[in-house]
């Protein structure tokens, strides 16, 4: 396993997830399911078992590192890498990658969002250590990896991985026809049926040679961008580097920049339990709830209320009567009330706000 690698990308603030979620403490580092670990903590301790400590990056905002090595104790300071401002996943990844050359240039990756909920891990790592063997074959050192996700309902609120017609078969890492955008509900039934289409987890796994070799391809202003670090990067010039030339980057993810123009792209399809967490709704499906299909946290009492999430902070009461399908959110002396239905617009209102 000494060449095995994981990229943890912790540097969002999760808005969706407002009031909870904010600047200063954002959703990776929060313990909204209530299991008494943290989204980034669970996701170092579900690759721990395939993957070296000491070969685990976090990509994060400054703001963030004390954070991340709290959560993390087992980190060393240097292994939390510190992007001055946000420019999208691909820069962050190019990033990371570029660190790892300096250290070990036959390495395999995975790359990971800190902040998703897996329940099955043996399943999942047994997914991820099958993606780590294919990329590292010498004939498939270009391939670009994405975990796809067997969908379970028409979800609207994910990309699509498109595979070749025919069912597909869960744990195979088979090749990919293409990658569609987030559908309306129709579109997304009509995936369901055809039973050809995954959901994009965003989890990818390549090797070493195969990112770089696609960012010189696809984004080669990036890679020329980082290639001027080369012999920087590990040392102690390598923040006041990225502190200088991180604006540049183009702000683009990893899934246009690199995934959607690359040739060698496979999936493996997998059923581990998988879910991104990344709205109030998700979690609504995640949680246990009342009687009248209400998700509780805090000091409440509820009235004739029914399908709603009410989530309170400690040393807070609050009362509750006559809603059906809301969310009701109090932290940090910041309230958010909206139906479940409209949530899609809540990274409007906090922009607003």
């Amino acid at each position: 396993m000494r060449n095995r690698y994981c990229i943890i990308m912790a540097g969002g603030i999760g808005s969706r997830f407002w009031p909870l979620s904010k600047n200063n403490y954002p959703k990776q580092f929060l313990d909204i399911l209530g299991t008494g670990k943290s989204f980034i903590r669970s996701t170092f301790e579900r690759f721990l078992p395939i993957v070296p400590a000491e070969n685990f990056l976090v990509v994060t905002n400054a703001a963030y590192k004390d954070a991340v090595l709290a959560h993390i104790p087992e980190l060393r300071p240097d292994q939390v890498l510190c992007e001055p401002m946000r420019r999208n996943t691909a820069p962050c990844i190019a990033y990371a990658s570029y660190r790892i050359k300096s250290q070990c240039s036959d390495a395999v990756i995975a790359v990971t969002p800190a902040d998703h909920l897996v329940l099955n891990e043996t399943a999942f790592q047994k997914t991820i250590s099958t993606g780590f063997e294919f990329v590292g074959q010498p004939d498939h050192r270009d391939a670009l990896l994405t975990i796809g996700i067997k969908p379970s309902r028409p979800e609207t609120g994910y990309g699509y991985i498109e595979l070749p017609a025919g069912p597909c078969k869960e744990g195979e890492v088979t090749a990919i026809e293409g990658f569609k955008e987030k559908p309306d509900l129709e579109r997304a039934k009509e995936f369901v049926a055809a039973g050809n289409y995954l959901w994009n987890s965003g989890i990818f796994i390549w090797s070493l040679d195969g990112i770089l070799g696609a960012f010189r391809s696809f984004l080669p202003d990036m890679a020329a961008l980082f290639d001027e670090g080369n012999g920087i990067y590990g040392t102690a010039a390598e923040q006041e580097f990225i502190n200088r030339k991180f604006s540049e980057c183009q702000n683009i993810s990893i899934d246009y920049g690199v995934m959607e123009p690359a040739r060698s792209r496979y999936t493996i399809p997998a059923e581990f339990g998988w879910s991104d967490i990344g709205t109030w709704g998700s979690l609504f499906t995640h949680v246990d709830k009342d009687p009248c299909n209400n998700a509780l946290k805090g000091k409440t009492v509820l009235s004739d209320t029914r399908n709603s999430i009410v989530n309170i902070e400690d040393g807070v009461e609050a009362i509750v009567e006559g809603l059906d399908g809301y969310l009701v959110a109090y932290r940090d002396k910041s309230l958010l009330v909206c139906r479940l239905a409209d949530e899609q617009h809540i990274k409007e209102w906090v922009e607003k706000l």
